[in-house]
């Protein structure tokens, strides 16, 4: 554990242009520096470093921070190794201390258990390579495969004794509590109540996590033993820390050199990556047996596009490489299938070559998923015109998944010439196929937009009518589209037309909108007072609270509502500590923060944010004087990387005498953007209302018929208010493409 100050030492000290060039070659750009992106293949410069904010970002693909992500990023460490590294490098010395015992026990259930696994993958190491039984038996197999000291150490293989409690009492003795010794799996309790170890008498292979964390077990029971045994290897249960279908056997140790070479290989087992990994062939991970998951090929494709699949040569091997390549391609990976020759697994055919013979081996014989499919069934094909049409149409679905056009196009031509039929054909098909998919997967969705479409139509069209004879210049149908088009370009700042940064707030900033507005993340309604009583309205015939603003028309405003957040973040990472005035309807002027004034106008009306990270930044930055630094120092990686994102300019215009600078206009935006948050607000509980207006249990019932129709009076009144005050209040857009 690293203190924060020396954290925030070793950020300040490491110069994020000299940490960038040791990597990429940059030149000067106005004030900041750009070259080509060392993250994706980048022919034009599109990687921007900006000294005085100390980060960085590439606007092609997207990757960027400050200079702990981009060493996080480069040399596929963890943000503590990170910052090790950079303290490595401008001569910082870390202090890190153990936690107490006290501390042990305050961490949470997830901390207990992986400390409980780090542990326990120490412990069967040690067993393996100091213990005579160790030596005897777990050494004795893993010898008997081949395996070096060295792959022992960098998989740190170990060995569970042939004692049903030996591992149990052990970690008992150590201090650690049953309760994680069953959580994790290590051990079960029997029914007189004393703990039996999991793995006794079996090799271990620990599986480590990205960050390097030990987050389960596989136990192989040795050779004496397998004749009428049926599972040969088990692994931890599922629990909170190892949840098999999102890890990969092997990457952590294969990470670097997957990135290095733009290149992973997938095999089967265990023993597989060990012998590819003693063989020289390092960029390898398993999926141990199991059915390829959305998250597994997430994972992979954070660090290459490109995957070669290895298997065995027989039917099973077959089977397995078809298995998940339709999951692969629509994960936008490039793959390739390679089947070993009969009798050979990864692991026997890599302890028959060296590197450079395996290596020639698999660019030799590995070949894309359309030209193994096509020559796994050509010659039945040829023969038989019923299982030529059944091979196009795998081919075709196994197409139709890929999410890039070009790479489409590719296999398309590719499979028309394996096959001999037309390109045509083959893109009309797979076009049918597309279509098809999309048509299945919105089916159910499409009947419940066409209802919303209807409802919002008409809560438009009423809107409309209501607002059409008072909104001054500000457009009271604002959509996602116009927050969409605000986020994305850069438009010339005006110097004309600007109000001063003393900012006039009108009586609908608080009060008004106090008694009506609802919060976008908690949905708590009120209703307009009546004999001094707050009546609630049903929602729907079924609950007394109504969630105004978590949308019935998902898809328009929440667009719209985390567009204004983020616009509003931006200014509060960049400026929230810069002061200025505001003069209320009295004429009274007092002075406050950018950041005060955010959070006091989200607390008058009860507001929240939609976005829980833009909610946990407000709350981490409450009180800083460097809501900046704050921010991009936080050891919470999303958060740092999130401010480090809102700080990058894509475009720099020129500045000029008659040109207001982003900071002498951030107070008199703050306001408008926090009054267009509020119009939104009310503007959704509006749609909100007409869309009860269809239930017809709300319109058989007099009394809540009546308040819904004069709630949405005194909403409409609310939002001409805002609408006028936003009129007043136009201004030309400002900042930069945030993405």
């Amino acid at each position: 554990m690293i203190p924060q100050a020396t954290v925030d030492r070793i950020i300040s000290a490491a110069n994020i242009v000299d940490v960038v060039s040791g990597y990429v070659s940059l030149r000067r750009s106005g004030a900041s520096y750009k070259g080509l992106c060392p993250f994706h293949d980048d022919t034009t410069p599109s990687f921007y470093v900006s000294p005085a904010r100390g980060v960085c970002k590439c606007f092609s693909c997207g990757e960027g921070g400050n200079v702990v992500h981009f060493i996080m990023k480069k040399e596929q460490l963890t943000y503590y190794e990170a910052l090790k590294f950079l303290a490595k490098k401008y001569g910082i010395e870390v202090e890190e201390r153990e936690l107490t015992d006290e501390e042990r026990q305050s961490q949470s259930v997830r901390e207990s258990m992986f400390a409980v696994n780090e542990w326990a993958s120490n412990h069967f190491h040690q067993t393996l390579l100091n213990t005579t039984d160790g030596q005897a038996i777990g050494m004795t197999y893993f010898r008997s495969r081949g395996f070096r000291d060295d792959i022992i150490e960098k998989f740190r293989l170990g060995f569970c004794l042939q004692k049903y409690d030996e591992t149990a009492k052990a970690a008992l003795k150590e201090g650690y509590k049953e309760e994680f010794l069953i959580k994790t799996g290590l051990c079960y309790k029997r029914d007189d109540g004393s703990l039996r170890d999991k793995y006794w008498g079996r090799v271990i292979f620990p599986w480590f996590g990205i960050n390097g964390k030990i987050t389960g077990f596989g136990g192989r029971v040795l050779d004496a033993r397998t004749k009428g045994v049926n599972q040969k290897y088990i692994n931890s249960p599922e629990s909170e820390i190892y949840h098999k279908a999102n890890e990969l056997y092997g990457l952590f140790q294969a990470k670097g050199r997957i990135a290095k070479l733009d290149n992973v290989i997938m095999v089967e087992g265990y023993t597989d990556v060990l012998s590819m990994h003693q063989a020289g062939i390092e960029n390898v991970v398993a999926n141990s047996g199991t059915a390829l998951s959305e998250i597994q090929v997430k994972l992979l494709r954070r660090y290459t596009r490109n995957i070669t699949l290895i298997y065995d040569g027989d039917s099973a091997g077959i089977h397995a490489a078809l298995r998940g390549t339709d999951m692969l391609l629509a994960g936008g990976l490039r793959v390739k299938i390679l089947l070993l020759p009969d009798g050979d697994d990864p692991d026997s055919f890599a302890r028959k070559h060296n590197a450079t013979e395996l290596q020639e081996y698999i660019d030799q014989h590995q070949t894309d998923f359309i030209t193994f499919k096509a020559n796994l069934y050509k010659e039945q094909a040829a023969k038989d015109p019923i299982k030529k049409s059944d091979l196009i149409e795998d081919i075709v679905n196994s197409i139709s998944v890929i999410p890039e056009e070009i790479t489409r196009s590719v296999y398309i031509h590719q499979c028309s010439e394996l096959l001999a039929i037309s390109e045509g054909t083959v893109q009309n098909a797979v076009n049918q196929t597309r279509k098809k998919n999309r048509e299945e997967k919105a089916k159910l969705e499409a009947q419940k937009a066409q209802q919303a479409q209807a409802t919002e139509q008409s809560a438009s069209n009423s809107l409309q009518g209501n607002d059409a004879s008072n909104t001054g210049s500000y457009d009271a149908g604002i959509g996602s589209d116009d927050i969409d088009s605000l986020v994305q370009s850069y438009e010339a700042i005006q110097g004309q037309g600007h109000t001063t940064n003393q900012t006039t707030v009108t009586s609908t900033d608080t009060a008004d909108v106090q008694a009506h507005a609802t919060s976008p993340s908690t949905g708590e309604h009120t209703s307009p007072a009546t004999d001094g009583q707050q009546p609630q309205v049903p929602v729907q015939g079924s609950s007394t609270t109504a969630s105004a603003a978590r949308p019935i028309h998902k898809p328009k405003e929440e667009s719209h509502f985390e567009g204004l957040e983020r616009l509003i973040m931006m200014i509060f990472v960049r400026f929230g500590n810069k002061e200025f005035e505001i003069t209320d309807e009295e004429g009274n002027t007092q002075t406050t923060t950018i950041q005060q004034y955010i959070v006091s106008q989200l607390q008058i009306d009860g507001l929240e944010f939609h976005s829980p990270l833009y909610r946990k930044m407000l709350e981490l930055a409450a009180g800083s004087t460097d809501i900046t630094k704050t921010l991009l120092n936080s050891p919470d990686t999303v958060i740092s990387h999130e401010a480090a994102d809102l700080l990058v300019d894509r475009y720099k215009l020129s500045q000029t005498k008659d040109m207001p600078t982003e900071e002498q206009l951030c107070a008199d935006y703050i306001v408008h953007l926090i009054l267009d948050y509020k119009y939104t607000v009310v503007n959704t509980q509006l749609k909100d209302i007409l869309h009860r207006f269809t239930d017809p249990a709300v319109i058989s019932d007099p009394a809540v018929a009546s308040q819904l129709l004069q709630q949405q009076i005194t909403l409409c009144a609310i939002q001409k208010q805002l609408a006028k005050a936003l009129g007043d209040r136009t201004m030309n857009t400002m900042f930069t493409s945030m993405r």
